[in-house]
Order: C-alpha cells, then structure tokens, then sequence
C-alpha cells in the first residue's frame, strides 16, 4: 500500500481556500482537483481492490455450482465487476480485473461446453412429460371427471389436446409451396403417326428369281456333260496306249501328268478318278510297287460290277509335281489337252 500523499504546503492551502470559496458561493459542483483527490484516495483504492479479490475468491470455490445450466451466480459476478471497473484508476487494480476476466472466461468456456454435450442427447422421457403437460394432461383428476368435463376417457386427455400440439406446431413447420408449372399445363398427348411411304414392288426381281434356277439347272447340266465328255475321250486314249502294246504296263503318273500344266495335270486325276469309280479302269502295282492303269473291256465291268471297290484320295501339289516330272523323266503328256474347251 502506497503512504497516503501529504497535502500541507502552499498546494494544501491553496486547494482549502477554493474549497472555502465554493461553499461560501453555494454551488455544489465537483472540480478536476476532486476527482484527481478520488482517484489517489487510498482507501477507496483498498477498497475496490478487495472488492476484486472477494470475486475471484467467490468464482474459485463456488465452481462447481456456477458450472450447473441453472445457475446463473457468474453472470451475477460479471454484473458487478462492471461496476467495478468505472473505479479503476490502478494498474494493480487493472491487473485484477484482467485475473477475473480470465478466471470468468474459463469458467464460463467450460459451462458452455456442458451445455453443448448435454443438448445433444435426446431424453425421450422428459420429452414425452412436457408433450403431455403441454397437451393437459391432468393425472389427479379422475376418468369420470374428464369424461364430464369433455376429456377423453383413455389417458386422461382433453379432446383438443392433439389440436395444441397442432397449432404450436405450425409456427415451426413450414407449409409445402404448391405445385405449379413454370410453362403452363403439360398434357402428354401421343405423337401422331408417322406416314408409311410403300415401296414400289420391282416385278423384274420376281422374274429373276424364276430365272435363276432354270439357269442353274441348265449351267449344271452343261456342266456334267462336258465332263462326260471328258471322260470318255480319256478313256479313249486310255484305250488306244492299251491296245497299242497291251504287255506293257501303263504308269499312272506318266498317263495323268502333263509336264507343261500343272492345272491340266490335276483335271486329268480328277477326270480318271470318273473312269475308277465306274469300273471302266483299274489301277494296279506292278513289281516295282508303283501305281498302273489299264481299261477294263465290257464283258470284265459287267462282270464285275459285284466286286467291291476301293478308293483312296490322291493329292498333289507344285512341288510334288515337279518331283515326279524328274523322276518318270516325262517329256511329253500322254493325255492331249482338248483344244475345243480351251
């Protein structure tokens, strides 16, 4: 605690005589000299400084009933250190405000916090009790009195209790804005058909249809009788080599390979395989083991018409080809190409 200030001296003086003089002209007004004598006034500076401690004190032992959501004891605290700092003159007695205001703060940083956690539980207990209370629900009176008095028997509540509940809630619910089109009514009406434009019927394409066939017929019958053909002039060279030496076996390959075509070469084994199948040639193997033909005569193919026959698939290729060529040594065809067909 600072030592009081002296006020003796010419100062002292001086501040009497005015004093004197104020009284004496009856005004009761207060100067800048007395409130600068307040604010160095020790006492009142005690004062407002145990004022301070007595809050803090209050706030540190009464926590935990300031934390509760009912009491309002630390906004009772804030109130008067309002009141309180209109006095502060101080830094000590700033100090204490700024160590309040600190302890306030948590204090109520806390209480906030609380009352945060506790709003998010639902109780649906208490809620139902205030539901009802609201509703008036009166548990003391009997069934027979709310049935007189127009309450509802079960329950014990009024008929227009669920009519509160009602009306209370529409200031909180807002009603649904009603349905409009923004471009007018919209009936769905189905599209109006679609026009079919007939396609002209060609009367030549049925007629080509008809054609075609005949045309087949005609191209394959044409077809088998140029090979029918074929067949039976190689039969007759066939025939001829036979006659010419018939001790002298006739090689296949030498008969049916021409050296200069490989295309007519594959058209002579496709046309001699007509003369196996019908019993008109045989093939054989010599000492050698290689394949011969000779023709058979009438009498033999009636004959044996009854014997079984067997076939066999001959392939050949380019390469093949060749090789036989070098190997029979064949310089010319034994079958003539038909010059007519070509």
């Amino acid at each position: 605690v600072s030592p009081p200030r002296r006020t003796n001296g010419p100062a002292g003086r001086r501040k009497g005589e005015r004093r004197q003089s104020e009284e004496d002209d009856g005004d009761c007004n207060f100067g800048a000299d007395d409130l600068q004598g307040d604010d160095n006034d020790p006492g009142l500076r005690r004062e407002i400084r145990s004022k301070y401690r007595d809050l803090i004190n209050s706030v540190q032992q009464n926590r935990e009933d300031m934390l509760r959501p009912s009491n309002n004891k630390l906004t009772e605290v804030l109130e008067e250190a309002n009141k309180l700092f209109k006095d502060v003159r101080q830094a000590r007695e700033a100090a204490l405000d700024a160590q309040l205001l600190v302890v306030a703060t948590d204090l109520g940083k806390e209480k906030a916090s609380q009352l945060f956690s506790e709003g998010t539980a639902f109780d649906s207990a208490a809620f139902a009790e205030h539901l009802l209370s609201f509703m008036g629900l009166n548990r003391l009176e009997d069934g027979e009195d709310d049935q007189q008095n127009g309450g509802a028997v079960d329950g014990y509540l009024p008929q227009d209790a669920w009519h509160r509940v009602a009306r209370r809630a529409e200031s909180c619910v807002r009603a649904a804005p009603s349905f409009h089109y923004m471009m007018g009514s919209f009936h769905a009406e189905p599209p109006p058909p679609k026009q079919r434009l007939e396609r002209q019927k060609k009367a030549s394409t049925k007629e080509a249809k008809r054609i075609m066939p005949t045309q087949l017929k005609r191209m394959e019958g044409s077809h088998q009788e140029a090979t029918e053909k074929e067949v039976e002039r190689i039969l007759g060279y066939l025939k001829s080599y036979f006659q010419d030496d018939p001790t002298s076996p006739i090689l296949y390959y030498e008969f049916v390979i021409d050296p200069k075509s490989f295309s007519r070469t594959v058209e002579n084994i496709f046309h001699t395989s007509f003369l196996i199948r019908d019993g008109l040639a045989r093939m054989y193997l010599d000492n050698s083991k290689l394949p011969c033909i000779e023709p058979v005569e009438e009498g033999e193919v009636e004959a044996g018409g009854s014997v079984s026959r067997k076939q066999c698939i001959v392939s050949i290729s380019p390469k093949m080809w060749k090789e036989l060529i070098e190997a029979f040594d064949i310089r010319d065809t034994m079958i003539q190409p038909n010059t007519q067909n070509e």
